[in-house]
């Protein structure tokens, strides 16, 4: 017997499980990756509504200064991102902004500093399933240049440039991490790829700025360091102030 469907389950068909529905969601949404940035970020706006839980993902409507706005944790790996991103695309949010967490692959990026995602190397295992080899993953432009301007302005150490996106965390080797440097990467994730390609083959704008945690070339980790916490509350920032700017406020 033959599958009755052609997919097994789809982005609409995840979407109205959750009974999420375009009128419910903001224009804007601004996507941590764990729960307690979510949280963080959900006192920042003003009568947050939730419109689900599921799994482990919650999602909140509300406002921020005027403006419709929708904060998910958006997940940590490329498989789960790839379920969230399909919900907001098809409840057709016009605008996604992640803030997430890189590894520094250049010495002079250090850790608290933050980088702006300009385009990714793709290393995930879940974008082969929508795109081919060729295609180039990409922020929206305007996106960007709002995100890079607005921790320009606030004096902020922030970087832009080349991201990698891998799903072997423990298997970043010398060879691999070089490999990815001479593509001119200049820090690694494990979402970008996922949430940027996704809302391309959707024609939503997206776009991603990561607080820097640690630096693979020299071995140091920042996990625990206070200017990885710091960097984290600037990303939040970031993206209410990059909103506003996007929104003509």
């Amino acid at each position: 017997m033959q599958m009755i469907k052609d997919v097994h389950l789809t982005g609409k068909d995840l979407t109205e499980m959750v009974q999420l529905r375009p009128q419910d969601v903001g224009k804007y949404a601004i996507v941590p990756g764990p729960k307690d940035r979510l949280e963080v970020l959900i006192k920042k706006i003003e009568n947050p509504v939730r419109n689900f839980s599921f799994m482990e993902y919650t999602m909140y409507t509300g406002t921020y200064e005027g403006i419709k706005l929708t904060a998910i944790n958006g997940g940590r790996f490329s498989t789960d991102t790839s379920i969230t991103t399909e919900v907001m695309c098809n409840a057709k949010i016009e605008h996604i902004i992640r803030i997430g967490t890189a590894g520094s692959l250049d010495e002079n990026i250090k850790i608290g500093d933050l980088f702006v995602v300009d385009e990714v190397i793709r290393g995930d295992g879940v974008t082969p399933y929508y795109v081919d080899k060729d295609f180039k993953t990409a922020s929206d432009k305007k996106i960007a240049d709002t995100l890079y301007e607005t921790g320009k302005s606030m004096g902020l150490s922030i970087h832009r440039g080349k991201a990698w996106s891998t799903d072997a965390l423990l298997r970043e080797t010398r060879e691999i991490v070089e490999a990815r440097r001479k593509e001119g990467a200049r820090t690694v994730d494990m979402v970008s790829s996922t949430i940027l390609t996704i809302a391309q083959t959707y024609n939503i704008k997206a776009g991603a700025i990561l607080a820097v945690s640690d630096n693979v070339v020299t071995g140091e980790m920042g996990f625990m360091n206070p200017l990885y916490y710091m960097a984290e509350a600037n990303l939040i920032k970031i993206a209410l102030e990059a909103v506003k700017k996007l929104e003509g406020k």
